[in-house]
């Protein structure tokens, strides 16, 4: 039962947040790419406030997947940083937390461009 509670958190957490972007989509004339860019930006803020690991801690992996789980992730990597390489790591500690995420990113987005074939859905009449 208490995996149950786990995976419910997650769901409601989760959709809370996509729901808060449909919400935006729906009522506002913002584009989806900036509703994407303003969810990093939200989660680096909330996560250098501390705001969003008790979210994390709650939801997990309904809070950690979203674009602001990303940006929580720069700022505690930032942070990390600074306190072991100084000023340097405002630099290289959004680099070194989101390394993994980037790289996964990347190579799966070429492994399914080199195994599925391209079609091209425009129709010229």
């Amino acid at each position: 039962m208490e995996i149950f509670t786990e995976y419910l958190k997650a769901f409601l957490v989760g959709g809370f947040i996509c729901a808060i972007g449909q919400v935006l989509i729906d009522l506002t004339k913002l584009t989806p790419a900036r509703i994407l860019v303003s969810y990093v930006i939200a989660g680096t803020v909330l996560g250098a406030l501390g705001w969003y690991q008790p979210i994390i801690d709650f939801a997990g992996a309904g809070a950690t997947v979203p674009l602001a789980g990303f940006g929580s992730m720069l700022a505690k990597g930032m942070r990390e940083a600074i306190d072991k390489d100084g000023l340097l790591g405002i630099f290289t500690g959004g680099f070194t937390a989101c390394a993994a995420g980037v790289t996964a990113a990347i190579v799966f987005g070429l492994a399914v461009a080199l195994i599925f074939k391209r079609t091209d859905r425009t129709r010229q009449e």
